[in-house]
């Protein structure tokens, strides 16, 4: 009865994955049910199928937190979805240009980051030599200081990054005329020659997005990497030490435990705040 009296919270999360079977949509889940009974919230939230059925919400929703998925990030241009995908973001956006006190927030994880880079053009996006998958550390820039999205994290933090993708070569031209900000960026490689890829991007006050996955949590990726084929494809790539390296890390409690039990419910708490004092 008191839990009815509440303003309802209505959170929109855009599947991205095209169908495909995978661990980050009951991360999503997992993370909005916890924040929910932990927060004692009227909150309720609705998965929209964006590729695959070319479903897309309203703007009737105060939250949208937009998937990861696989595949080319620049061979979707021109598809029905990714037009009705960009026009949502449009309204969002000149939604929150208005006068109107109740902004919508948005979330942006890795193939939906790599879409609004290209929307924005904001940097380079190309295919990695070779795919990057493991829990690997995030390295927070100046612009990061403040960032409230960030609040409890050390730096480097860790996270899963799992992309075949990348955008790299930020154009800090291009940053400075629409007031965007890059938070993070992939660990040094000082042995490989090659430019490191743009990790966080706050769009702006409203829009955070990761190349990584925030929602990822060990249980998916322990499951993940027990597989056969995905143990021979990191072993292939990186050696068993490396592998084994994965394994150890996903029982650390400090690392991606940590980040998704942190990131997303920091961007949460920030939303729901200014929601509640509208």
């Amino acid at each position: 009865m008191i839990q009815a009296q509440k303003p309802e919270i209505k959170v929109a999360i855009l599947d991205l994955y095209d169908g495909i079977a995978n661990e980050g949509m009951r991360g999503f889940r997992e993370i909005l049910d916890r924040y929910k009974v932990k927060n004692e919230l009227n909150l309720s939230y609705e998965v929209f199928d964006v590729r695959k059925k070319v479903e897309m919400p309203s703007t009737n929703f105060d939250i949208y937190i937009s998937s990861g998925g696989p595949g080319s990030p620049i061979d979707s241009e021109g598809t029905e979805w990714e037009k009705k995908y960009f026009q949502l973001l449009d309204k969002l956006e000149d939604h929150n240009l208005s006068n109107t006190a109740q902004k919508k927030y948005g979330f942006f994880v890795c193939h939906s980051f790599q879409l609004l880079c290209r929307k924005y053009q904001l940097g380079d996006i190309n295919m990695r030599k070779s795919p990057s998958f493991g829990v690997l550390p995030i390295h927070k820039t100046g612009a990061a200081l403040d960032e409230l999205v960030f609040e409890n994290l050390a730096d480097p933090f860790y996270s899963v990054d799992s992309r075949l993708w990348q955008v790299i070569n930020p154009d800090e031209k291009r940053f400075i005329e629409l007031g965007m900000q890059l938070q993070a960026i992939e660990k040094e490689r000082p042995y490989v020659d090659l430019p490191r890829a743009m990790m966080a991007i706050r769009f702006s006050e409203y829009f955070f997005s990761t190349q990584f996955h925030p929602e990822a949590d060990a249980k998916g990726v322990k499951s993940l990497l027990l597989k056969e084929e995905k143990k021979n494809e990191v072993v292939s790539e990186h050696g068993i030490d490396k592998y084994n390296e994965m394994l150890e890390r996903l029982e650390d409690p400090d690392k991606i435990t940590h980040t998704q039990n942190t990131m997303i419910p920091n961007f949460l708490d920030q939303a729901i705040l200014s929601l509640q004092e509208a």
